[in-house]
């Protein structure tokens, strides 16, 4: 794809691409948007460096690309529903994102991506990983990836948030969490090409097999996606922000700072049902 309003500087060969000399927290143009966009379905996470949002100019660059979503179990604070904070300290029984996983694969309508800005990060560490579906799908056999293509997955949110709750010392009785099923094998809304869409957070079981079964191709499909082969890591400094595809890529953040303080916000892009392969 060529590019005219941006000028996107890939990372790694699968996924990742750095955008420079655009200043994301100011209003942009209908060039730079549309640009961004196609960006973000050819690379699949677009870093930033130098950004100041505030929680009104975050809300509104996630607002170019649809509407904000509301996470279903941790609501963003007074006059800010939209903005989930994120935040780790010495204090913290559980961080954000510390297994893989697509953000809130439960919803029937799945979000079409993130936008997590960080202000504050540790002196060292706190890194996040991004595994590229696309390439994970390629490198499957012609075989297995027939088989695949037939197949749906239960997603649901209960046991993820009611774990972090109770760690966290949270009261959840009576709250109902989103559950949807889900094509294993998607087509990308934008980029057109196919990918895996499980993850070891939100996805329960394959429903077509037995229980057997799907612990066994969950399992296989799960360790492949998180092979190196297909990942890129970003290293965070102050200001940084990373806007990726909840279709295109998987993400898991190390919690290898601790005590240190990590702290941000993201805002979350609605999506819409997903189309099989």
């Amino acid at each position: 794809m060529s590019y005219t309003a941006l000028n996107p500087r890939r990372i790694s060969p699968h996924l990742g691409a750095e955008i420079r000399d655009i200043d994301i927290t100011r209003p942009l143009s209908n060039s730079q948007v549309e640009e961004l966009r196609r960006a973000l379905g050819e690379f699949g996470v677009l870093f930033f460096r130098e950004q100041r949002f505030d929680h009104d100019s975050q809300k509104r660059f996630g607002r170019y690309f649809g509407e904000l979503d509301i996470h279903p179990n941790t609501p963003g604070p007074d006059g800010h529903p939209e903005i989930l904070p994120i935040h780790a300290d010495a204090n913290s029984k559980v961080v954000a994102g510390e297994r893989w996983h697509s953000d809130v694969s439960c919803h029937q309508e799945p979000p079409l991506g993130s936008v997590l800005h960080l202000h504050v990060t540790p002196p060292l560490g706190g890194d996040t990983l991004f595994a590229s579906n696309y390439a994970a799908y390629e490198a499957l056999s012609p075989r297995l990836k027939t088989y695949l293509e037939g197949l749906t997955a239960l997603h649901a949110g209960e046991r993820n948030y009611r774990r972090r709750n109770a760690l966290n010392g949270i009261d959840d009785r009576g709250k109902v969490f989103p559950r949807a099923i889900h094509p294993v094998v998607i087509r990308h809304p934008i980029s057109g090409r196919k990918a895996l869409y499980v993850n070891r957070l939100f996805t329960y079981r394959i429903n077509e097999v037995s229980e057997e079964e799907s612990d066994a191709i969950l399992g296989h499909l799960y360790a492949h996606i998180e092979k190196p082969d297909w990942q890129v890591r970003f290293q965070w400094q102050p200001q940084s922000v990373a806007f990726w595809d909840n279709r295109a890529v998987q993400h898991l953040a190390i919690w290898d700072y601790f005590p240190h303080v990590r702290r941000g916000s993201r805002v979350t892009i609605k999506g819409e049902a997903l189309q099989t392969a």
